[in-house]
């Protein structure tokens, strides 16, 4: 899987990311099969799917070097899980381990991430407080702007609404929309009415194989593959 080197923030329906024939084993036990997918940049794509499918498997198999993934790939993961440290800090973490040092450009960074993150509001008055105070749902949310505080140009997310509740849920839902201005989003859920709200594009895997991709209403409603049909009609999954 390879971030597109020559994508453009001006042409908003370029592909981000081409997987091309990625296959992956744990030891001896095959996790991806042959798979190969254009993920559109600035739209939302779903990776649906039932358990051991190989769906967060590839959400975490970028072919490029660490510090590479660290400034172009943001990663929100199903708990949220802050740092032990203040709301501030938390933010800015990706930023000082890239070097970042002045005050002033923290500070200016860290309130845009969190502006982003839909979160500037509840929580400017206690930045240097713990961010293990606040709820659910907001440490979701700061784990969002932490993901998007050095501005990368994927933001990753596995499960990111599986602990919270209904109403925390929808939040983040409609922080997706939002951010998909800006950043090429990937989201692994197990919910497909979430994948119907949210998702431009979604992806069905099976046995470490990607079965149909294409848009969302089209997946749902006239699939082409008989196993797509089987899985999101409940017949299997």
């Amino acid at each position: 899987m390879v971030t597109d080197p020559t994508y453009n923030a001006a042409a908003p329906m370029a592909t981000a990311i081409h997987v091309r024939d990625l296959c992956f084993a744990y030891h001896t036990k095959p996790a991806l099969h042959d798979v190969t997918l254009d993920i559109p940049a600035r739209q939302i794509t779903a990776f649906i799917g039932p358990s051991g499918c190989g769906k967060s498997t590839l959400l975490r198999r970028p072919d490029i070097d660490l510090q590479e993934l660290r400034r172009r790939v943001g990663m929100v993961f199903q708990k949220y899980n802050p740092f032990k440290k203040s709301i501030y800090e938390n933010v800015v973490f990706s930023l000082r381990l890239g070097g970042m040092r002045k005050r002033a450009a923290l500070d200016e960074l860290a309130e845009a991430a969190l502006r982003s993150a839909a979160l500037w509001d509840e929580v400017k008055d206690r930045l240097h407080t713990s961010a293990l105070g606040l709820s659910g749902g907001q440490q979701q949310r700061l784990c969002i702007a932490r993901a998007i505080a050095n501005q990368p140009d994927i933001l990753l997310m596995d499960e990111p609404c599986a602990a919270l509740d209904p109403t925390a849920t929808l939040k983040i839902e409609e922080l997706l929309h939002q951010l998909k201005q800006h950043y090429t989003i990937i989201i692994v859920t197990h919910n497909m009415a979430q994948a119907t709200r949210c998702a431009d594009l979604t992806a069905f895997m099976y046995l470490g194989k990607l079965i149909e991709s294409g848009p969302t209403m089209h997946i749902f409603t006239t699939p082409n593959n008989p196993q797509t049909l089987a899985y999101i009609s409940g017949s299997f999954g």
